[in-house]
């Protein structure tokens, strides 16, 4: 039986803990984080990126609900943590020479030069900026871990089944 078909069924699984195999009606809706909350059935199966990304989700959810007289360094901690969680996935793809890094790094970068825009406006005070980036990112953060998170996970567990 090949990879793919093999994994198939994890692939399915994820789009529908995530939602992301809804109607094409709902795509036009604001995210909201109700929505997007952490699942175990959107583990990986990776423990160190399932821990990180588990762990984003519930900053996330904090964030949202935070006063605003905190905000401003709530999402600056937010930013240096996914900075760290990007550099750590990274390190491991250069560790094992996944093919993707390059795609899967520019996918990084984007997302945090998304973050870096909404910190500037955020820094000077206006907070709706850095709330609706908030509110974006988990929607961001779906597709990405559905899509490179889950090829980078293949190819880990590939790695770990070869003898020696």
């Amino acid at each position: 039986m090949d990879f793919h078909r093999q994994h198939a069924h994890t692939g399915e699984a994820w789009r529908a803990a995530t939602g992301l195999n809804r109607p094409a009606q709902d795509a036009h809706r604001e995210p909201s984080m109700l929505n997007n909350q952490w699942k175990d059935e959107m583990a990986l199966g990776v423990p160190a990126i399932d821990a990180a990304h588990r762990a984003l989700f519930e900053e996330l959810a904090r964030l949202e609900q935070l006063d605003d007289r905190y905000f401003h360094a709530g999402f600056g901690e937010l930013i240096a943590a996914v900075e760290r969680d990007f550099r750590e996935e990274e390190d491991l793809m250069e560790e094992i020479g996944f093919p993707s890094l390059a795609n899967h790094r520019e996918q990084h970068a984007r997302v945090l030069s998304g973050l870096h825009h909404a910190w500037a406006a955020v820094d000077e005070g206006d907070l709706a900026q850095g709330r609706h980036a908030l509110n974006l990112l988990p929607q961001w953060l779906l597709f990405h871990q559905a899509t490179m998170d889950l090829a980078l996970a293949a190819a880990l567990e590939l790695l770990q089944r070869q003898p020696g």
